[in-house]
């Protein structure tokens, strides 16, 4: 956490990724022996460190992502027993706090190629929370923009559904959802006329912000759309 900060105060990165929370391994710890216990030690460095760091990162406008785990209370009968790691200080200053999980398994054949993911914005001092968007993660390529287009051009009724097949106008895509991404993925012109399309149709997908500068394209509410960063 102190590069953490060196690195924000430095002004010489824009995203820094710290992977994972859970494994933030206190000097204490370090020291110690297996099995002394540590009440608490954790939560205490992340709330000294957020103190340190919040003002540090507004300042250089760094954009620091936390990678947490997941763990179960202990003893809790009603509710949700799910919390996450390191106390309750990154809750607090977080600006943004997303759930990311997996749905399900994409496969080929017997062949797991990707999943099925879906993150929900739970806290948002930036834009309204509370918004959900399912995606698919694939291995050795990242989040599928095709199978993002397909999902968005389907809602939007863009691209049409009957039976197995998917149709762009009077164009087979292909039949079965993975089929259809494959088509796009070797067709980009077809994939970007399904682009444009989608952003014609719907204001919200062609609406702009502006910030410092820049233009961001807003991201749709019932899939994810990536777009680049206009400056």
């Amino acid at each position: 956490l102190e590069i953490t900060e060196t690195l924000v105060r430095s002004g010489a990165l824009d995203i820094i990724v710290i992977d994972s929370v859970a494994a933030l391994v206190p000097k204490a710890e370090i020291e110690g022996e297996m099995g002394d216990s540590h009440v608490g030690l954790q939560a205490r460095l992340m709330s000294q460190a957020l103190r340190k760091l919040t003002g540090a990162i507004s300042r250089s406008k760094t954009c620091v992502i936390f990678i947490n785990q997941l763990r179960m209370k202990i003893g809790v009968m009603f509710g949700n027993p799910e919390t996450t790691t390191g106390g309750n200080a990154l809750k607090f200053y977080a600006s943004v706090r997303m759930d990311i999980r997996r749905i399900e398994a994409i496969k080929d054949g017997q062949e797991s190629i990707g999943m099925r993911a879906r993150v929900k914005v739970v806290k948002n001092k930036v834009a309204p929370p509370f918004r959900q968007a399912e995606f698919d993660i694939m291995y050795n390529e990242g989040i599928s923009v095709s199978g993002s287009m397909l999902d968005v051009g389907t809602d939007l009724g863009i691209v049409r559904k009957s039976g197995a097949w998917f149709y762009l106008d009077d164009e087979r895509l292909g039949q079965g959802r993975e089929n259809a991404k494959t088509y796009l993925k070797h067709n980009p012109d077809v994939l970007e006329d399904i682009r444009s399309r989608i952003k014609a149709g719907s204001p919200e997908l062609s609406g702009r912000l502006a910030y410092d500068g820049h233009e961001a394209a807003v991201a749709p509410v019932n899939g994810l759309v990536p777009e680049e960063i206009e400056v």
